[in-house]
């Protein structure tokens, strides 16, 4: 694509409705517009491979990273023509590299352009543009998980290597990915949030282990790894070294929705497919019962689409606070999700206990109660949104806080014997 800031969006509209049509797969009719995160643990090598030079032929057409700097590999244009491409190439099949491609190019490499040096993301992101570096985030520790500042994977210059030492876990994909987004502590002798560094860590490192775990829904795309004394150099450095606090809520800005195209609101007025699907295997459309569930779902659907839509719209307007407002929509998703898939179960009845196929509709509704807390926890539990939302947007005040002004080792040696007493 050529001179494309110079030509209107109705002019690049035709020119990307004329290469999907040419390059693209028509969507088959009522197909979900992605892979589940779990389908991609089924696809074969191969078809990664073809995903991949998918995600190469859609960059070399000019259609990867729209918005992201040209110096970078992308195209350096408007949020108006990524919506232009994205609607002309809604009905046709684009790259899909699973959840760890998700975090990919909806996290990793957005936080990566905020904060990383011009070397690394002359490096980095054309080969994330091209599909040829899938990025996973290692994020938490095993000890670690909603109060992300207290990992104790660490990292201790030795000359002018890095050496990481520890365990990360609820790594969604990385069994598959190129790298990972790794956390780790630098600096002991400070309080917690200012001794932190982000490094990218290749998976085929020396040192590094990566183990599957098994889930509810006998999924295990989440994965847990062990360092053991992997080496890096400066050149793998993300942002500057004992700073990562701010390239982390950077991260959770993007990872709860607040720099998304679409910020994840849906303007679809009917019933949802899958919903309609599952009443008309059931044969309850008839049900008086079944059609107070399905109507009671709707119109939480709606609300919550209506929801999104408004909370896109303030933070577009407010992107100083839009981290702390997206915790609405992350809270929204935590609380409802359980309630709709438990509505949704009630209407699949005994298909939802016992079925034939894991495509049928039941089966589809028992897994989506296993997976419906998951919103709940991964990405700062529904108790962390709360507090964001108290503190940071109400201004109320912060909880009480025993360790905040502490150095991390004393707040490690401390927790040994600590009481539960704040002061």
């Amino acid at each position: 694509m050529t001179d494309a800031a110079d030509v209107s969006i109705e002019q690049y509209r035709a020119a990307a409705r004329a290469w999907v049509e040419e390059n693209l797969e028509r969507r088959p009719p009522g197909e979900a517009t992605q892979l589940k995160p779990w389908d991609l643990e089924e696809q074969s090598p191969e078809e990664l491979a073809r995903q991949r030079a998918l995600q190469r032929r859609l960059h070399e057409a000019g259609y990867a990273g729209i918005t992201w700097p040209v110096e970078y590999g992308g195209q350096g244009l408007t949020r108006e023509h990524e919506q232009a491409f994205l609607k002309e190439a809604a009905g046709f099949l684009l790259p899909d590299l699973g959840i760890a491609g998700g975090a990919t190019f909806g996290v990793c490499a957005p936080t990566m352009l905020a904060h990383a040096t011009p070397a690394f993301l002359r490096r980095v992101i054309p080969r994330v543009l091209s599909g040829d570096l899938i990025v996973s985030q290692f994020f938490s520790d095993p000890d670690a998980g909603s109060d992300l500042a207290a990992v104790r994977t660490q990292a201790v210059r030795d000359g002018d290597r890095w050496i990481l030492t520890g365990s990360k876990i609820w790594s969604s994909g990385a069994y598959y990915a190129d790298a990972g987004m790794c956390l780790a502590r630098t600096n002991w002798d400070v309080p917690k949030h200012r001794g932190l560094t982000w490094f990218l860590v290749p998976t085929d490192a020396d040192g590094l282990t990566i183990e599957r775990i098994r889930q509810i829904n006998d999924d295990s795309e989440f994965c847990q790894e062990f360092l053991d004394g992997v080496e890096l150099t400066d050149d793998d450095l993300i942002g500057e070294v004992n700073a990562g606090w701010s390239v982390t809520q950077t991260m959770l800005l993007y990872e709860r929705g607040a720099g998304s195209a679409g910020g994840g609101a849906s303007k679809g007025a009917g019933v949802r497919a899958d919903l309609l699907e599952l009443v008309d295997s059931v044969g309850g459309l008839d049900d008086p019962e079944v059609r107070d569930l399905v109507a009671r779902i709707h119109v939480d659907d709606l609300v919550r689409s209506s929801l999104g839509r408004r909370l896109l719209a303030l933070m577009t307007a407010d992107m100083d606070n839009a981290g702390n407002l997206a915790s609405y929509g992350k809270l929204a998703s935590g609380v409802y999700d359980p309630i709709r898939a438990n509505r949704v179960l009630r209407v699949a009845g005994r298909s939802g206990i016992a079925w034939e196929s894991p495509d049928d509709p039941g089966a589809v509704a028992a897994l989506g109660l296993l997976n419906s807390r998951f919103m709940a926890i991964a990405g700062g539990t529904a108790q962390m949104q709360r507090n964001t939302i108290g503190e940071r947007v109400l201004g109320l005040p912060r909880e009480p806080s025993f360790d905040r002004s502490k150095p991390f080792r004393d707040v490690v040696r401390d927790s040994q014997s600590w009481s539960g007493s704040v002061g």
